[in-house]
């Protein structure tokens, strides 16, 4: 029995349940370094979301022109590439029922001074684009959440193979079938 195929049968089969979507989060070095990853996944889980993929990386500069392929060349880029390469980084992948949309309601506003309490940048970030880009620095707004489902696939096939994502049970598999 090959568990890595065994397991790519089963996330393809998951995979295709209505509704059912997979997205990617990264925890940003900040995050990482205040000790917020805990906190972070544990706003996941409780919104019934399921970790099929998860990892440490230290993200070079290649990598994040490759991640941030859209921004590059643009005046911020820089400061955005010296922000996500400062510390590791944890990527997620997440899977449940619209995972993109719901996934960006826990996370919030890009702008943490503009996200709602009960929100993870709401809670643990408040920091401004106005404060940042006076300052020179990067928005630090802890966590990357796909923005919609083609990007999700586009940067989770980036952060991840196919055999390092797992499929399994959860209680609430139970309540989607």
């Amino acid at each position: 029995l090959n568990p890595v195929k065994e397991n790519s049968k089963t996330y393809k089969h998951f995979n295709n349940l209505t509704c059912m979507e997979n997205t990617l989060v990264l925890v940003k070095p900040e995050g990482v370094k205040r000790h917020l990853i805990g906190k972070i996944i544990q706003r996941f889980e409780d919104a019934g979301l399921k970790i099929i993929g998860m990892k440490q990386v230290w993200v070079d500069n290649e990598f994040s022109k490759q991640h941030y392929s859209e921004h590059v060349g643009k005046a911020f880029y820089e400061s955005l590439e010296k922000y996500i390469t400062e510390g590791p980084v944890i990527a997620i992948v997440l899977q449940g029922v619209n995972a993109v949309e719901n996934v960006r309601k826990v996370v919030g506003e890009s702008e943490p001074k503009s996200s709602p309490p009960g929100t993870i940048r709401g809670d643990f970030a408040h920091m401004s684009f106005q404060h940042a880009d006076s300052k020179g620095n990067p928005l630090k707004n802890l966590i990357h959440a796909s923005g919609n489902l083609e990007e999700a696939k586009k940067e989770i096939s980036l952060w991840f193979k196919d055999y390092e994502l797992h499929s399994y049970k959860t209680m609430q598999d139970y309540f989607l079938e």
